[in-house]
C-alpha cells in the first residue's frame, strides 16, 4: 500500500508538471469595430517562448494566418459578435486559447417614411402572425392558443376562402410558401408544420433545433429564413430543416432584436420589430440594418376607425407582390390591410 501511494504521489506530480508548462498565452483582438474594417488578432506568448505554430478561427472556421498573427475583413462574417480562437503547438503540446470582438454596420440605417396607396378590409379576428402574397392572393397565419389559423383570403374584399385551425395547443407564428408547400411555425412549442398548399392538408412537423422559438418565416426560393425572438436570423433547409447558419442583426450603434414578422424582398429581408411599429430592412449576407420605416402612423390611421389595445394590436404582417411591385402590410386585429410605398427621407 505504501509503494502505491508513492506511485500515485508521483503520478500526480508528473501530471501537474507537465500541465504547468510554463506558456501563458494571450489571444488580442480589438473588442468592438465595424463593418468593412480590417483587424489583426495577434497570439502572445508572456516570455515569449518559442511556438512551432498556430492555428486562428472565427467562428469555428479556420482563417489564414501568417505566424502568430491573422488578419480579417469583418464584412466575411457580418455583424454581430464573433468567437476567435488560436490553437497553439509547442514542444509536445498543445494549447488553445479563446477571445471575442464585436462588428456593428459601418452606416447608419436609412430612414424611410411611406405613402398609402390602397387600403382593404382585414378580419379583425385575425391576430397577425404570419403573411404573404402567392398568385393573386394572400395567406395568412394567426395566433393565440386555440385561436391560432391558416387561411387563404381575397385581397380586394378581405373574405377569407379557405381555412384550417391549428391545434388548442399551439400558438401559431409565422408562415411561408415555397415548392407548393406551407411552411407554418409554432411559438414556444419548438415544432413547425408543413401544409399542402392547395388542400391544406397537413404532410409532416418539424422540430427546431439551436433557434428556441418560432417567430416570422419567409424564404429566398431554396431555404426557409426564420425570425427567433432575438436578433438572429436562421437559415433552414426546407427538406432537412436542419439550422445552416445564422445572420445576427446590428445598426451601428446596437443589436436588434424582436425581430418577428419576415419578408423576403429584393434580395433583402423585411422585419417587424415587434411592439415598435417599424418595419426594418436587412443586409442578407452581413445582417447589417439598411433601412428603418417609421410605420407608427399608420396605426393612428386604424385608430380613426378602431380603438386598438396599445401593447397588442400593432404592426405585424408583411407582404411583397414582386409581379406588380405591391408592398402590403396590417397588424394584429387591424380591420384593415394597407398597400403601402416606401419613401426615402
Amino acid at each position: 500500500m505504501k509503494k502505491l501511494a508513492v506511485l500515485i504521489t508521483f503520478l500526480t506530480l508528473l501530471f501537474i508538471t507537465s500541465c504547468n508548462d510554463g506558456y501563458k498565452f494571450t489571444l488580442n483582438v480589438v473588442k468592438k469595430t465595424t463593418l468593412n474594417s480590417s483587424i489583426s488578432i495577434t497570439l502572445k506568448e508572456k516570455n515569449d517562448k518559442p511556438v512551432d505554430k498556430v492555428q486562428f478561427f472565427v467562428d469555428g472556421l479556420e482563417i489564414t494566418a501568417d505566424g502568430n498573427t491573422a488578419t480579417i475583413n469583418t464584412s466575411d462574417f457580418g455583424v454581430g459578435k464573433h468567437v476567435v480562437s488560436a490553437l497553439a503547438f509547442f514542444p509536445g503540446k498543445t494549447k488553445k486559447v479563446n477571445n471575442s470582438f464585436e462588428v456593428l454596420a459601418d452606416k447608419a440605417p436609412a430612414i424611410y417614411t411611406y405613402k398609402i396607396i390602397n387600403s382593404f378590409p382585414h378580419d379583425t379576428e385575425a391576430y397577425t402572425q404570419g403573411l404573404e402574397y402567392y398568385n393573386g392572393f394572400l395567406y395568412e397565419t394567426t395566433g393565440k392558443k386555440g385561436q391560432s389559423s391558416l387561411r387563404k383570403v381575397e385581397i380586394t374584399t378581405g373574405k377569407v376562402l379557405q381555412k384550417i385551425a391549428l391545434d388548442n395547443q399551439y400558438f401559431g407564428e409565422g408562415m411561408t410558401i415555397l415548392n407548393n408547400k406551407i411552411y407554418w411555425l409554432t411559438w414556444q412549442a419548438k415544432k413547425g408544420f408543413v401544409y399542402d398548399l392547395e388542400t391544406f392538408k397537413l404532410e409532416k412537423e418539424f422540430a427546431f433545433n439551436k433557434s428556441e422559438e418560432g417567430w416570422g418565416l419567409t424564404n429566398n426560393g431554396t431555404e426557409l429564413i426564420k425570425s427567433d425572438g432575438t436578433n438572429k436570423i436562421w437559415f433552414l433547409d426546407p427538406v432537412s430543416f436542419k439550422e445552416k447558419k445564422y445572420l445576427q442583426v446590428y445598426t451601428n450603434k446596437y443589436a436588434l432584436d424582436n425581430l418577428n414578422e419576415l419578408e423576403f424582398i429584393d434580395n433583402k429581408i423585411y422585419a417587424n420589430k415587434y411592439q415598435q411599429n417599424v418595419m426594418v430592412i436587412i443586409d442578407v449576407k452581413t445582417g447589417a440594418v439598411l433601412g428603418v420605416a417609421d410605420l407608427s402612423d399608420l396605426k393612428i390611421e386604424m385608430e380613426k376607425t378602431q380603438k386598438l389595445v396599445p401593447e397588442d394590436e400593432v404592426l405585424n404582417g408583411i407582404a411583397f407582390d414582386a409581379e406588380n411591385n405591391r408592398l402590403f402590410v396590417t397588424g394584429k386585429h387591424w380591420g384593415k390591410l394597407f398597400e403601402i410605398e416606401l419613401i426615402k427621407k
